[in-house]
């Protein structure tokens, strides 16, 4: 039988069970209270929970004795601590000897509180994964032993027995390397159900990111943090106000300022609470320094960023110029790699935005095309001879130019004549003619 998850809230005070109670009311998972640790550990002992979070100051058992005692004899159950601001001392005495997942300052944020509730319980769960697919391989690596034991004797008739077991530990293996990559979509959905449609851009980051380690690869581990960075880094604004979330990021000033510039390192800080996070984390605390250290949290300068966040810095901007989310204006794709070549050297990495902004000069895997023979160009890049893979229409929504089409150099004057009347740069997706095309996706971004 499959029980669901559970959250136990252990606080002496019962006001703030009951506040804490109509806060969680929505949530899928079960909320058991109790009013002191030893009510706590007798609930624990009939009902096991995933999730404890404890108030520190509490009559007879605080809070980091309970958590201390809750580890020993539950080691797989999430420990979270409530605790007041100037309360150190149970906060020390927790981590060292209850081994806390997390902490949570009273008075909290509801958004907050539930977010880090579930991230708790999908860790919980993520572990529990873990631990049986450990358990599957070591069953399996002792099966193998006895297996090799046996072998001169039958080691013809075994052969494709053998090889059938070390595909299954591989995939085993394999399925336990990932696991935390799945839930990191599972994390980046979440995410994108809180912001608004034009903010969800993590998507199209995670494309321009991911085709442009196909052509410069770098290694498994750091290509691995790069996509699931690109995926989370928005992570740090759920804690937003609706105003906030609506703003572009030249006109945010103050308090809201202040705001947006906490928003890498608050993403950084939740997501080290899972190790093997902690390569995503650190490039997202950093996507926002500048290579002529003006950039913030940590005004990091030059070679000193880490490169995967300055790679994922340039895709972010670029991403999200197009969307107004910088400027209070949409950029047109082709002046967006223009900004990004007019502020290297002081803004990104000047090598590195050269090979990108050439890169995304050529393919265009933020416009969902995958197909490496097609090519995004502006007008002043068309060559005649070239065959439009996917209609051009005015901004005013009129077809120009119909798919299959080929471009002439009276067609292709034409269009910059016609370009020069309107308000917006055009990027048409091209082929030479003779290359196949795969498009993947029927909608421009």
């Amino acid at each position: 039988m499959i029980h669901p998850a559970s959250v136990l809230i252990v606080d002496d005070e019962p006001n703030v069970l009951r506040a804490l109670r109509r806060v969680l009311r929505n949530e899928t998972y079960q909320v058991l209270t109790a009013s002191s640790g030893e009510e706590a550990l007798e609930i624990l002992a009939e009902e096991p929970a995933n999730v404890v979070v404890s108030d520190s100051k509490m009559p007879g058992m605080e809070g980091a004795e309970l958590l201390s005692r809750v580890q020993a004899s539950y080691p797989s159950c999430i420990r979270i601590l409530l605790t007041g601001h100037h309360d150190l001392d149970a906060v020390t005495h927790a981590i060292n000897d209850g081994h806390i997942y997390h902490y949570i300052a009273k008075p909290w944020n509801d958004d907050d509180l539930r977010f880090i509730l579930r991230q708790a319980i999908a860790f919980h769960e993520s572990e529990h994964e873990r631990q049986r697919l450990e358990a599957l391989t070591q069953t399996q690596n002792e099966e193998l032993k006895r297996f090799n034991s046996e072998l001169e004797a039958r080691v013809d008739a075994r052969t494709a027995e053998l090889t059938q077991v070390a595909d299954q530990l591989d995939l085993a293996y394999e399925t336990l390397k990932y696991s935390y990559v799945t839930t990191t979509q599972v994390f980046s959905s979440l995410i994108n159900m809180r912001l608004p449609e034009r903010h969800q851009t993590s998507s199209q980051v995670t494309q321009v990111i991911k085709a442009f380690l196909q052509v410069h690869p770098v290694d498994e581990g750091l290509h691995r943090d790069l996509l699931m960075a690109a995926s989370l880094y928005n992570l740090g604004k759920l804690s937003w106000d609706d105003h906030l979330l609506s703003l572009a990021s030249e006109k945010m000033f103050g308090d809201d300022r202040d705001r947006y510039q906490k928003y890498p390192e608050a993403a950084g800080e939740l997501l080290m609470a899972l190790e093997p996070l902690h390569g995503a984390a650190k490039l997202i605390r950093h996507h926002q320094e500048r290579w002529n250290g003006s950039g913030f949290p940590n005004h990091l300068k030059e070679e000193a960023i880490p490169w995967g966040a300055r790679l994922l810095r340039l895709a972010i901007d670029f991403i999200e110029l197009q969307r107004g989310l910088m400027l209070d204006r949409h950029v047109s794709r082709d002046n967006a790699l223009k900004l990004l070549e007019k502020l290297a050297g002081r803004v990104y990495d000047p090598a590195l935005s050269r090979e990108l902004v050439a890169f995304l000069q050529e393919h265009a895997p933020d416009m969902g095309i995958s197909d490496t023979s097609v090519m995004a160009l502006s007008t002043d890049k068309l060559e005649p001879g070239m065959i439009l893979v996917r209609d051009l229409h005015s901004k005013a929504g009129h077809l120009l130019l119909n798919e299959g089409r080929e471009l002439t150099k009276g067609l292709i004057d034409k269009l910059i004549s016609f370009e020069s009347t309107e308000p917006i740069r055009y990027t048409l997706l091209v082929r030479m003619p003779g290359e196949e095309t795969l498009i993947e996706g029927e909608s421009e971004t």
